[in-house]
């Protein structure tokens, strides 16, 4: 672990400075050296040349070097993973790059963002596909998710969709199970896509043992780098079977002539034509940044150990309610307030504190996202604060 006091360490944060800070499930806050590397990256492409043999050669090494930084923290090999800008383009790179027909089942959770199930909406839509939902929210305290899932899957199945962490509830999913449970259907394997955002940056990982299909990523959350940096994983089995809906000069191959001929023969087929590289850098930093500070284990650990501590405290105030009834297994604690206050204005009367949690709407709660270089000070403040709008005549300040 660093030899920084954890003071010290957090001045590496600006965004840090004079507040309580508890959105990294939404973003996580950019280090100093992290802008540093992205400006001088900047500089550099400006100095060679914006569009230079010399400009072309770094955009192809800053790439290398960000694929292969990822595929380590996975535990995979840098031939599976696709840049891309977050989430959701890794969704839908998978999503869109099944050969759907009508009658073919997909199979989702009832706790996955939004926005994937816009396309998941679209897909039916379009392709005439059957879509169901499979309650995983009732397993947050008692249940077996395996099972529940086992027991909605189809003999048509052919693609499960879930998050590792659940972004409304904080639950961790046994993901290495789940995959299992998908691969071994009697009537064909079931291939499982995965929204990491809440699980990269976060949990100690390793795809290839978990042999999930597909794994989307993004480092803006909980690796705190810059927005418009993600990922997507696909293993060596799936990619064979995933065609490109989007295509551009990064995609393909050519002959002699410049002519198109084939895919790149790796998940960079899913990559579409020009990004701001200069992000890489910034990225990069970052994921450096945390391993300085600790281990993966150590930092989950730390993680476990700190939202515990809010977990607790929370659950001592009269009013308030912890999703979880058990200390929670990851960085999320959900919580809602039983004496009548609106959880969007307490929101946005802790932000008037300078203390940033958000609203989920579904299930009606308030999120708090605890990193391993979050301070008990800060926890406190958090606690005192809710425990304050509760006693205030007015409920809110």
């Amino acid at each position: 672990m660093t030899n920084l006091t954890l003071e010290t360490y957090r001045q590496q944060f600006p965004a840090l400075a004079n507040k309580a800070y508890f959105n990294y499930g939404g973003q996580g806050p950019l280090p100093q050296l992290s802008l540093d590397a992205i400006y001088q990256s900047y500089e550099q492409v400006q100095q060679k040349g914006p569009f230079s043999g010399k400009a072309g050669s770094w955009v192809t090494e800053e790439s290398a070097q960000m694929r292969d930084c990822m595929a380590r923290e996975l535990g995979v090999s840098a031939e599976t993973i696709t840049l891309t800008e977050n989430v959701t383009v890794g969704c839908n790179i998978a999503l869109w790059g099944i050969d759907w027909q009508p009658g073919d089942h997909l199979l989702l959770s009832d706790c996955e963002h939004p926005g994937i199930i816009a396309i998941i909406q679209e897909l039916q839509r379009r392709f005439q596909i059957e879509v169901s939902v499979c309650p995983l929210r009732e397993t947050l305290n008692q249940g077996d998710p395996v099972s529940v899932i086992e027991t909605h899957l189809q003999p048509n199945t052919r693609l499960l969709v879930i998050s590792h962490i659940l972004w409304n509830t904080g639950q961790v999913l046994p993901l290495g199970e789940i995959v299992k449970c998908c691969h071994s259907q009697s009537q064909g394997k079931v291939r499982v896509l995965v929204d990491a955002a809440q699980s990269v940056g976060v949990l100690p990982l390793n795809l290839t043992a978990l042999e999930v299909d597909f794994y989307a990523f993004t480092g803006h959350k909980w690796w705190c780098g810059p927005e418009g940096s993600g990922g997507f994983y696909l293993s060596p089995d799936a990619l064979t079977t995933l065609s490109p809906s989007y295509v551009g000069w990064r995609s393909i191959q050519y002959d002699k002539t410049g002519t198109p001929v084939n895919w790149k023969p790796d998940a960079r087929r899913y990559e579409v034509a020009t990004s701001a590289y200069p992000l890489y850098a910034g990225l990069r930093r970052s994921i450096t940044l945390h391993h300085e500070w600790g281990t993966t284990e150590e930092r989950y650990q730390q993680i476990c150990h700190l939202s515990q501590y809010l977990w607790q405290r929370l659950s001592e105030l009269s009013d308030v309610h912890c999703l979880r009834t058990a200390p929670p297994e990851a960085g999320l604690v959900s919580f809602q307030l039983t004496n009548g206050l609106v959880h969007q204005a307490v929101v946005e009367s802790l932000e008037k504190q300078n203390i940033c949690v958000r609203t989920i709407l579904n299930p009606d709660c308030i999120r708090a996202c605890i990193h391993y270089f979050t301070e008990k000070s800060e926890i406190d403040r958090l606690v005192i604060a809710i425990a304050t709008l509760n006693s205030s005549p007015t409920g809110l300040i």
